[in-house]
């Protein structure tokens, strides 16, 4: 596969270059021509000659000479390498087009014969402006017979050699978009790897009291990085180490980042580690120190230390000096603590890019280099050589403090971290033992050596599950702060809303004829029939001997019956009190206005003498097209209900570069036809374009996609690209808004004639041809995302559901997995898919939390509260813990309770009314514990949770209807075409039917008084009779409904 060159960053990165040479700053202004040549050594892992060549053209190129003259540039290199640099050099105007000077490319022989091109060269270094003096990176020297016979050319000429790296690393130090994602994703990297693997191997080998070495230590932290799952997403292909990490501990300090880790012991004192990762060419660096049991004294160094690094960020802004940052800390130290001042490192700090470590620009006492907006810098704040008064052993009587992050320069304001790394006491100390244990062990120093193990786990797993204890006390603490904060968006998001009154929508009036004239003069009106004009949708019936139009949509559905000698149709009108369907009951223009709400014809099913036909034959007519014309008029009403609110998308820019990115034999869902249908989806300028092997095509812009969800087939059937959609797309006649694009993965069938072995050949193969073909695929989707990010220049990223945090959860009809993304909760793989943006979510509600019950709800509130609450049923209680603390990490506020609400009716509530809900305490009332104003609020809500929701089947059943109502044009064409009897009253029972009945009520009152009767005779024979059981025996039993007395058969 050809490798593609980002041909808009180097004419943009080259434009920066030049601008800057002929500014004529510093060195710039003493040279006439830029030459750099780089050779190949795999000892060299940074060299300014590979950075320029990285940072233009996003490769390093061995054996490459590149040439930057006035109004010339020249790139000498192999023929493949040539191949590639044609991609910026294909056209001779592209000095014009770009404002850059035309390239020319020359190819390397592999013998004696490039004396040709080095003339060629040197020819135009003399002709570039006074030809005597180039720009060159004197410390990058590389060995090879190829560049010994350049650098002799050169000097046989006489050239004046100027050291130009200072100013060229100026000139790139400054950040672009692209170059910042990179090195943003390197810092996320190097943070979790640190947090997820080193930190917790540091916690298991002081719990278990391991003896292991730095090497060893660092070694586990370098392969650590071909780990998946502590490289936060990234490709392992494309991340390495800066630097071997290395860890410091016992007294032997060195706060470089030259040194080597030694092969001593890991000492359970002050602990220094620094770690940087690289991704995709772009550095990242961490630098931090954890203590085990530190003393007092080292705490306050400590936090000192901190305070520092606080007001190195603070000076840290554009236009700024580095001496003079410099200045300022050392300020501080010597107000604050002027003891340290000659602890401290010699240099705070560098900047960092493709680069590890920039020479020119380092954070010292002299350097008048002024800071920019973008750059990227390396900050290392330490002490060393310390003293601890507490220390009995030489290795604890010195120890150093080390901090370091990457960070942003911004406009104003302090710079921004980009390693999220924890670093105040509580969070790199690790405390072993308490005040009693300390007293106890300054008595026994031998029995320490002797027992001190065992009770130093013991203490540290005290210390854990305390520690444990204080993260659900601060959850709770985050919990209290998004609480007040939410009521308060909440209730400022409302008031604003609340001037945007909706407009009810009326029922369309459909006028059949806007005059008497458009009427059809057709013998069937004239004889008094029911005649259909299809034109105009029209039913013209004689109504009392006049013949009176109704259009189609007036009519609600119609019914033909059979009776002896006659046939009756019956046609049923909608009119205000007849259902409509869901949000459209009582809208009629004129609800004031007298309705027709049925008319029956009857018609004789004999033939009388001389007739040709029977003249109930009109009425089997009407009947059959009236319903054509329904099911017509039907369909293209529920067509264009779709269209409506459709956003007009932009035309998709087609890119006729065969190059596209492109993917072949996907399917698509939802369909476009009745029938699955194979096609490709390519990558164009502004969206994707689905081409079906039938030619149908959909088209998806970039600026209309919401979430870009790429779920892999790990664990699933299937390997899923699906796109949440901003605004509804129309195909297949249908807006949808989540659209996605996958192909399946192995065998869903088993061959189940065949006999089980485990050993079985065929089978082993088949399973080793799935597994090959799941890579392959999963390779295949990934090369794809990663050209469309490129393409669209970071602007679509996809994201990747988080396996490892998902749950089970029922949000439709079947249990399926919800997988959290960084910006959503989706489901991909079962239909229809699940995706709930977490910006959207105001807060989510756990229902049905009790010790008895196995599974719980969660009611997701959007803060449109306007929009119906998402719920997913059904979710194990042993999911309920990692929820919370996922909803805690993500900043969204979570409540529990025991009971179900009526959701419905507490939404309508807030928005009639948002001034008084928030009144009464907000949100509050969810909480479990009511504080003050909850208590009120639980009070009027009480009685909402009364009348309410049981998990009813009537919520249910209301639940189903709505998602039904999204296929409206096949429901509502099965309902008129099952032949009902006609109107909701008539679908009722017959009079013989509930004569019938009324005859068995009648029976059983009559046995029920008579039984009473007897009842009675026989508690007069036994003894005296109670008054109130003769007053019973004529009374109404409770039970019974209060009405009038049934009549009795005689």
């Amino acid at each position: 596969m050809a490798l593609s060159l980002d041909r808009e960053a180097y004419f943009r990165r080259v434009k920066r270059l030049y601008g800057n040479w002929q500014k004529g700053e510093e060195e710039y202004a003493n040279v006439d021509a830029i030459v750099v040549s780089v050779g190949v050594d795999e000892e060299i892992v940074y060299a300014k000659s590979t950075a320029l060549q990285t940072w233009l053209f996003g490769y390093e190129l061995t054996d490459t000479i590149m040439v930057f003259c006035e109004d010339k540039i020249l790139f000498m290199a192999s023929k493949k390498k040539v191949e590639f640099l044609k991609q910026i050099a294909n056209s001779k105007g592209s000095e014009n087009a770009n404002g850059v000077p035309a390239i020319t490319l020359l190819v390397r022989e592999k013998n004696e014969s490039n004396k040709g091109n080095f003339e060629k060269m040197i020819e135009a270094l003399k002709g570039s402006k006074n030809g005597k003096r180039i720009g060159v990176f004197s410390k990058d020297k590389f060995p090879g017979e190829f560049m010994r016979s350049w650098n002799d050319c050169l000097s046989k000429e006489g050239f004046e050699k100027v050291d130009i790296s200072a100013v060229v690393a100026y000139t790139i130090a400054v950040k672009e978009d692209g170059e910042l994602n990179l090195m943003r994703k390197a810092a996320a990297v190097t943070s979790e790897v640190f947090n997820k693997f080193f930190k917790e191997r540091v916690m298991e080998i002081v719990d278990a009291d391991e003896k292991v070495r730095h090497s060893k230590l660092a070694e586990s932290v370098e392969k650590a990085i071909e780990e998946k799952k502590y490289l936060s997403g990234a490709d392992p292909s494309t991340v390495e180490m800066c630097y071997p990490p290395i860890i410091q501990s016992g007294g032997n300090y060195n706060l470089k980042f030259s040194v080597v880790s030694d092969k001593n012991h890991m000492h359970f004192g002050a602990i220094t580690c620094a770690m940087g990762i690289r991704y995709k060419s772009y550095c990242s660096n961490l630098v931090r120190t954890l203590m085990v049991d530190p003393p007092q004294e080292v705490q306050e160094n400590y936090t000192f230390l901190l305070q520092l690094q606080e007001e190195l960020l603070k000076e840290l802004r554009h236009g700024v000096k580095l001496c003079e940052v410099y200045a300022a800390v050392m300020d501080v130290v010597k107000k604050q603590k002027p003891e340290l001042l000659n602890k401290i490192t010699k240099n705070l700090g560098f900047a960092m890019g493709i680069e590890f470590r920039e020479g020119s620009l380092v954070i010292n006492s002299k350097n008048q280099h002024r800071l920019k907006k973008g750059m990227v810098f390396s900050i290392n704040v330490g002490f060393s050589d310390l003293t601890n008064k507490e220390g009995k052993k030489p290795e604890e009587r010195t120890y150093a403090l080390f901090i370091g992050d990457t960070v942003l320069v911004d406009e104003d304001g302090p710079a921004t971290l980009l390693t999220s790394v924890k670093k105040k006491v509580k969070n790199v100390g690790i405390f072993l033992k308490n005040e009693d244990e300390e007293e106890e062990e300054e008595e026994k120093n031998e029995a320490e050596d002797l027992l001190g193990r065992s009770s130093r786990a013991a203490a540290l797993l005290t210390e854990r599950t305390r520690n444990e204890l204080t993260a659900e006390e601060k959850r709770r603490a985050h919990q209290k702060e998004l609480a007040m904060q939410l009521n308060e968006e909440a209730k400022r998001r409302l008031t604003e809303q609340k001037g945007e009154q909706q407009i009810q929508k009326a029922r369309k009036s459909n006028i059949s004829y806007k005059n008497a004239a458009l009427m059809p003069k057709e013998p069937h009106i004239r004889e008094m029939k029911i005649y259909i004009d299809k034109k105009y949708e029209t039913v013209i019936m004689p109504v009392f001997g006049i013949a009176t139009p109704f259009h189609i949509a007036t009519i609600k559905n119609i019914s033909m019956s059979v009776e002896g000698d006659y046939t009756y149709l019956r046609i049923n009108f909608y009119c205000p009190g007849s259902a409509l369907g869901r949000n459209e009951g009582n809208i009629f223009p004129n609800p004031e206005a007298t309705f027709v709400k049925e008319i029956t014809y009857r018609a004789s099913n004999m033939k009388t003498p001389g007739e040709q036909t029977v003249p109930a034959l009109n009425l089997q007519n009407a009947f059959r097209i009236i319903k054509e014309v329904q099911k017509r008029y039907k369909t293209r009403e529920a067509e264009e209900k779709e269209k409506e609110g459709i956003v007009k998308q932009d035309s998709l820019i087609i890119n006729l570069n065969r190059s596209n990115p492109k993917l072949k034999d996907l399917y698509i869902r939802p369909n476009i036809a009745q029938k699955r249908m194979q096609g490709s989806l390519e990558a164009h300028v502004n969206g994707f374009r689905f081409t079906s092997v039938r030619g149908d095509k959909v088209d998806i812009l970039y600026n209309n996609i919401k979430h870009a969800l790429f779920q892999p087939c790990d664990g699933e059937m299937i390997i899923v690209l699906h796109f949440h959609l901003k605004n509804a797309i129309m195909f297949g006649k249908k807006r949808h808004t989540d659209v996605q694009f996958y192909t399946e993965v192995g065998e869903i069938t088993t061959d189940l004639g065949k006999h089980q072995h485990m050993h079985d050949r065929d089978d082993l193969y088949a399973e080793q041809m799935e597994r090959e073909m799941r890579h392959k695929l999963k390779t295949a989707f990934k090369n794809f995302i990663e050209k469309v990010e490129a393409l669209t220049k970071e602007e679509l990223e996809f994201e990747v559901p988080f396996r490892d945090l998902g749950f089970n959860g029922a949000p439709y009809r079947s249990t399926c997995l919800l997988q959290p993304t960084s910006s959503a909760l989706v489901n991909c793989t079962e239909w229809p898919p699940f995706v709930v943006t977490l910006d959207e979510v105001e807060l989510i509600h756990f229902e049905r939390v009790q010790f008895h019950l196995k599974n719980f709800d969660m009611v997701i509130v959007y803060k449109d509260y306007s929009r119906k609450v998402t719920m997913i049923n059904a979710i194990p209680v042993a999911s309920l813990d990692p929820i919370k603390e996922w909803l805690n990490s993500c900043d969204l506020k979570y409540t529990e309770g025991v009971q179900s609400l009526n959701w419905t009716k507490i939404m309508k509530t807030i928005v009639d009314d948002p001034e008084g809900f928030f009144e009464q305490g907000g949100w509050s009332f969810l909480e479990p514990e009511g504080e003050g104003s909850d208590a009120e609020v639980g009070e009027s809500e009480s009685e909402i949770e009364d009348e309410t929701f049981n998990p009813s089947e009537d919520e249910y059943e209301e639940e189903e209807e709505d998602s039904d109502e999204d296929y409206s044009s096949e429901a509502e064409e099965s309902d008129y075409s099952k032949e009902s009897m006609g109107s909701e009253e008539e679908s009722g029972k017959d009079w013989d039917e509930l004569e019938e009945e009324a005859r068995k009520a009648d029976r059983e009152s009559r046995y029920e008084e008579e039984e009473e009767q007897s009842r009675s005779l026989s508690r007069k024979r036994k003894g005296p009779a109670h008054s109130s059981s003769r007053r019973s025996s004529h009374s109404r039993s409770p039970g019974r409904s209060s009405g009038p007395p049934k009549k009795k058969r005689k």
